[in-house]
């Protein structure tokens, strides 16, 4: 569907309208949650929305299907739909109010590159100007790699206007507490002195309302199923949890929808809510016991068909996108899943490398083409979910006969080129980043 966004546009505005939420940003700093107004400048801005529904075959006698929401060329994730409404939301407080803005967020890199695009893209149609609104990311070294290259650094007055910080310490889900911290910090004395509003955009109602067209699309475009089965690669499960939010203004508005069951995918460095939903608990004691076996150079066990039969590291971080720990989503999605049907499945770079080649063959004639080399793929999310529901379907852990594969993220080395690392700033901790923020406004101010 070509701009989803625009064409669910009352919906969104209603579902903004319903959420009950406190602040989205930190020390009351709130952008609120109006969008602009209707029109030709808010449809091109949305226009990077598509979604896509693509049939991906049979196999041990369940259909599979994929709802690609990896369809922007600037980004290929689904963080593309909530980065775009977070800036839309952003660009209306700057005309509403005339107050300038600098959205602060931390990433595993993916949003980072989504919400920049978002920001070059609200310049670009009109919606703000540079001077108006601008974005300062928090990546962790292992992301850098992952953070795409934008006109926001292609030259010096807009690199320095939009920085991108990059956090060097093995802790990676620490720059969720150092953007915040420094935003607690920093954001009435910036207000102050340079008129901006930092706002902190890491609070699920941000991504919940721009996920519920998942719901729309799955209502509109595919035939109804007694019981779907909803396959994600998650971190924070933020997709699957608009998914339902839009299943139950769906049921509120007079339709019936069949309660969606979930199949959360996960990776064993962050395997933390397939943890959650099995054993009730993120510690890492329930994993099964993994056996090395000398002659191959893997790990092994067959005692738990949820975790990898096979890997190379029982603390393996198959892609640093996936860096939360203890989400605080987790009881949430696991009453959901205790409710309605689905489990959880943790797969290995093993498992997935064995069925690339199959994988390749499901994709191309839904015109998605991974890269012949797996070693030149960057972002797995893809791969990952569709190993995960293959896996599971082989170890009979599967009953639904319909399957939705929530196409969430891949991109290979051609598909991007990274930002390059002198255009980087590095920041080890608050003192480093407020710096960082306030040599973006200062410079700001003088331009």
């Amino acid at each position: 569907m070509e701009n989803a966004l625009a064409r669910y546009e009352d919906h969104v505005r209603g579902a903004f309208a319903e959420m009950q939420c406190n602040s989205s940003a930190v020390g009351g700093n709130d952008v609120g949650r109006q969008l602009p107004a209707s029109g030709p400048a808010l449809t091109a801005y949305l226009a990077a929305s598509d979604i896509a529904v693509a049939d991906l075959g049979e196999y041990h006698g369940r259909r599979l299907r994929l709802l690609d929401l990896m369809r922007n060329p600037r980004t290929r994730t689904t963080k593309t739909f909530p980065s775009l409404l977070i800036v839309a939301r952003a660009a209306e407080h700057v005309r509403r109010t005339g107050e300038r803005v600098m959205i602060v967020t931390p990433s595993s890199g993916n949003k980072a590159t989504a919400l920049r695009d978002a920001v070059l893209t609200a310049h670009r149609t009109g919606l703000a100007t540079p001077d108006e609104l601008s974005i300062m990311v928090v990546v962790p070294a292992a992301s850098r790699g992952k953070m795409w290259a934008s006109p926001l650094d292609e030259d010096d007055a807009a690199r320095h206007a939009n920085p991108v910080a990059v956090y060097p310490g093995a802790d990676t889900d620490r720059v969720k507490a150092l953007a915040r911290s420094m935003v607690d910090r920093c954001a009435a004395d910036l207000s102050e002195k340079h008129g901006v509003r930092l706002w902190y955009t890491l609070d699920l109602a941000n991504y919940r309302v721009a996920d519920t067209v998942r719901a729309l699309v799955e209502h509109d475009h595919l035939p109804a199923a007694e019981a779907r089965l909803h396959v994600h690669a998650v971190s924070s499960a933020f997709g699957l949890l608009g998914h339902d939010l839009g299943v139950r203004r769906l049921a509120a508005a007079g339709h019936t929808p069949t309660p969606p069951r979930y199949l959360l995918v996960q990776h064993l460095d962050t395997a933390d809510m397939v943890l959650s939903l099995r054993f009730g608990s993120t510690a890492r004691e329930a994993m099964p016991a993994y056996r090395f076996d000398a002659a191959t150079g893997h790990y092994h066990q067959d005692d738990d068909p949820h975790f990898p039969a096979v890997t190379a590291s029982v603390t393996e971080n198959l892609d640093p996108t996936f860096y939360t720990r203890n989400p605080a989503t987790s009881p949430e999605m696991n009453a959901l899943i205790g409710k309605q049907g689905g489990d959880g499945i943790v797969v290995s770079r093993y498992e997935c490398l064995h069925r690339y080649p199959v994988l390749r063959e499901m994709l191309a004639p839904t015109g998605y083409v991974l890269p012949a080399e797996p070693a030149d793929l960057r972002e797995w999310s893809l791969v990952m979910a569709l190993t995960g529901i293959l896996n599971a379907i082989d170890r009979d852990l599967v009953r639904e006969p319909d399957v939705l594969v929530h196409g969430s993220g891949s991109y290979g080395v051609a598909d991007f080129t990274p930002i390059p690392a002198e255009h980087a700033h590095t920041a080890t901790d608050v003192d480093d980043l407020a710096a960082i923020a306030y040599a973006a406004l200062e410079r700001e101010a003088v331009r």
